[in-house]
């Protein structure tokens, strides 16, 4: 078989870079006018089986795509757009949040948010490798563009829905488009911009909540979310492709550029796998590739497991019954299929498992999911623990909502700054954890009435500060780490257990509402003999306090029943913070340095496990000297 049959058949494997190979291609297509339109014809095939053995054709194509980006106009232009399409499904996803809450309520079943919630975070989980792997083979571009027609879909399916199950249908689409976009425009990002300033550009998609913050509340509160929630939903099926646009034709415009190039015009040249073995061969490939059986068990399994925890409560308690002692079992026996399935039968798993062996990766796994976890928990019903127990405005509970958010993003910039000066990341992690830790216990201790407000603002600030030192941060620490071919499916690694974390989360706050807000109510609502009262306030809370004023009898019995609901949401979020900052010290800290990723990495490697780690050298410094010390009180025995 021949070197470039060879080639053909393996153009979209991500074969380590071999440095020889770039510095032969480079040296020999860096000169545009070296080659006439009558050679481009004829370019040696020994040169094209170089250039085609370093990276996948995609891969190679995104670092031509960044060579034309190489003004700081045409860079400010670039960030500039994913600016806009930041500041669309960002605003989104605030008033969203808020209309889904009103959305159940309208249907009976308030309740039931944490149901979407578990929904929306299975479907974003398990989505975002097989994403980021057709982003790998199909192009960022392509995948963007359909993310947006999802994102579309779907809201105009939530916006129309009249009952909960067509609801949750359109969440299916919706969260495929949001977190496809999200993804696509991270690995966009990561694809421009170098690792030490790789926080500071990451601005430019989280800087919208900068103004999102202000503007959320007048926004939902304009739109009328009680009586004009559907409206409220289905504006953005209009606005966020619209502010979508300016991004597609950036890239568009990069690849005209890209497409007059030598080296462009080298790759054009070579066979994808669908031109050398056809349709039905791509096809099996691409299967394999995106390992959507493991996807699916992975959907079905965290499906079957969460789902049935926010729905066996409630009024009435459901655990007796079998459609839901079912899909719990058939969840829990998933868990050995889906381990076996990826261990012996995928051809490429979800996580490699030198990938995931690797400390700097399984802590940072584990920070991401409990990042979520911890967030999803405290502020899983927050929102309606501002209206019902602290009589806060529509607007009001809005802003305060998304208060960290807007800490941490007026924070990053300056943080971004100095990561780049500092290089380092680790112990910005870990102070960023501890001062999470201390805004929980500020969310603790303030839960109900109205002097509770500024106490709840307060922790929500120092959470925000907290979250601006390790929420990317942790992130960039395995981006370092590894090599460009390796950036799409670490990012979406570390976005799927994110995910997992949030639908996790909306399960366990689900379930602790639905199991213990019924039972609390009635017993605080026992002194007034109306049976209908505490079934009233769990289905329809919004409708209730409208009834029942702030400062009633009856709505300090409402009050006092979140107060202790709450605290068991903050309590959970607490306990398992103190495990993340645990897993904080477990993390690699390597240098941040000018290129994109680490390109010192052998065959078969995927961490550089080599670099120096400050915090951990003092830790194993101090352990040496416990052992020595252990040591020498024997020996004198």
């Amino acid at each position: 078989m021949s070197t470039k049959k060879v080639v053909e058949d393996n153009v979209h494997e991500l074969n380590p870079v071999h440095s020889d190979d770039v510095e032969l291609k480079q040296n020999s297509l860096s000169d545009k006018d070296a080659i006439s339109k009558d050679d481009e014809e004829d370019i040696d095939d020994s040169i094209l089986d170089s250039y085609a053995h370093t990276k996948s054709i995609v891969i190679k194509k995104t670092e031509i795509l960044f060579k034309q980006c190489d003004s700081k106009l045409q860079k400010a232009i670039l960030f500039f757009s994913c600016f806009l399409i930041g500041y669309g499904y960002g605003l989104d996803s605030n008033i969203r949040y808020v209309y889904t809450g009103y959305a159940s309520s309208d249907y009976g079943q308030h309740s039931l948010i944490a149901t979407v919630g578990v929904i929306n975070a299975v479907v974003g989980a398990a989505s975002q490798m097989a994403l980021a792997r057709l982003s790998d083979v199909f192009g960022r571009l392509e995948i963007l563009i359909a993310s947006v027609v999802l994102y579309a879909a779907g809201t105009v399916i939530q916006s129309q829905a009249y009952d909960i199950q067509r609801f949750c249908a359109g969440s299916i689409f919706y969260n495929l488009g949001y977190v496809g976009v999200i993804l696509i425009v991270t690995i966009i990002i990561s694809d421009f911009s170098s690792l030490r300033w790789r926080t500071f550009y990451k601005c430019s998609v989280t800087l919208p909540f900068v103004i999102n913050t202000w503007i959320s509340g007048d926004v939902s509160s304009a739109v009328g979310p009680d009586k004009n929630w559907s409206w409220g939903i289905g504006m953005w099926a209009i606005i966020f492709p619209v502010a979508s646009l300016p991004l597609i034709f950036v890239i568009l415009h990069m690849r005209l550029k890209a497409g007059k190039t030598p080296e462009w015009k080298a790759l054009k040249r070579q066979k994808t796998h669908y031109q050398s073995k056809g349709l039905w061969s791509f096809l099996k490939e691409l299967y394999w590739r995106t390992d959507i059986t493991g996807i699916l068990i992975l959907t079905v399994m965290l499906g079957c497991i969460l789902v049935p925890l926010t729905l066996a409560g409630g009024a009435k308690s459901k655990w007796a019954k079998g459609e839901i002692i079912g899909p719990l079992v058939l969840g829990v026996v998933l868990i050995p299929i889906f381990g076996l399935y990826e261990s012996y039968i995928a051809r490429y798993p979800l996580a490699a498992y030198k990938l995931v062996k690797d400390r700097g990766v399984w802590s940072a796994m584990c920070i991401q999911f409990l990042l979520y976890f911890i967030g999803t928990m405290y502020k899983g019903y927050l929102y309606t623990v501002l209206i019902i127990a602290m009589n806060q405005s529509v607007k009001s509970a809005t802003r305060i909502n998304i208060l960290p958010s807007f800490v941490s993003v007026v924070g990053t910039p300056f943080f971004g700054v100095v990561v780049a000066y500092v290089r380092r990341l680790k112990m910005f992690i870990l102070s960023g954890i501890s001062l999470y830790m201390v805004g929980l216990g500020l969310m603790y201790h303030f839960r109900g009435y109205e002097y509770s407000k500024n106490g709840v603002i307060g922790g929500l600030v120092v959470i925000g500060l907290g979250m601006c030192l390790y929420t990317g941060s942790v992130s960039l620490t395995v981006q370092a780490s590894t090599s460009h071919e390796h950036m799409a499916s670490v990012i979406s690694l570390l976005l799927t257990v994110f995910r997992i974390g949030s639908a996790v989360a909306s399960a366990v706050s689900g379930a602790v509402w639905t199991n213990l807000l019924p039972g609390r109510l009635e017993k605080d609502f026992e002194q007034y003999g109306n049976a209908t009262l505490a079934k009233f306030a769990y289905k329809s809370p919004y409708k209730f306090v409208k009834e029942y004023k702030y400062g009633s009898d009856i709505r300090n019995s409402l009050i006092e029943s979140y107060r202790y609901i709450q605290k068991m949401e903050v309590l959970i979020a607490l306990v398992f913070c103190a495990v993340m900052l645990g897993c904080a010290f477990a993390l690699r800290d390597p240098e941040l340095t000018d290129e994109q990723a680490q390109n010192d990495l052998k065959d078969g490697e995927y961490i550089d496990a080599k670099t120096n780690d400050p915090i951990a050298r003092v830790f194993l410094k101090w352990r040496e000297g416990r052992k020595k010390e252990k040591a020498q009180a024997e020996g004198s025995l």
